[in-house]
């Protein structure tokens, strides 16, 4: 009963050595790469996501303006918000690449080799 046998773990190594590298001023250069990025970008598009919104709510005939032909600044501002999501997807990913992943990375093999 129950006798299954332990198969050799590879994953990460228990408890008290997460609590350790949490605390880690390693960690915390990890973390200040992440939020330094991600807070500013998230404000940012957030005010500029509420700004369409109001301006389509509250500024109707400054969004109903014609650019050219049948295309308005309310068309050009949705196409814009498309846009610019995509835009932080690739800043962020290259970001990550370049500042987050190397420090993860740096982490998590100092973790396995502690293991």
């Amino acid at each position: 009963m129950g006798t299954a046998p332990q198969e050799a773990s590879s994953g990460p190594p228990a408890g008290r050595s997460f609590t350790e590298v949490q605390q880690s001023a390693e960690f915390g250069e990890l973390r200040r790469a992440h939020r330094s990025f991600a807070f500013p970008v998230t404000v940012g598009f957030t005010v500029w996501y509420l700004l369409y919104v109001l301006l389509s709510n509250y500024a109707g005939d400054f969004m109903g303006t014609k650019v050219f032909g049948n295309v308005n600044i309310a068309f050009v501002f949705g196409i814009a918000q498309f846009v610019s999501t995509f835009l932080i997807a690739w800043w962020y990913s290259r970001h990550a690449e370049e500042k987050i992943d190397p420090k993860a990375e740096a982490i998590k093999k100092r973790l396995e080799d502690e293991a």
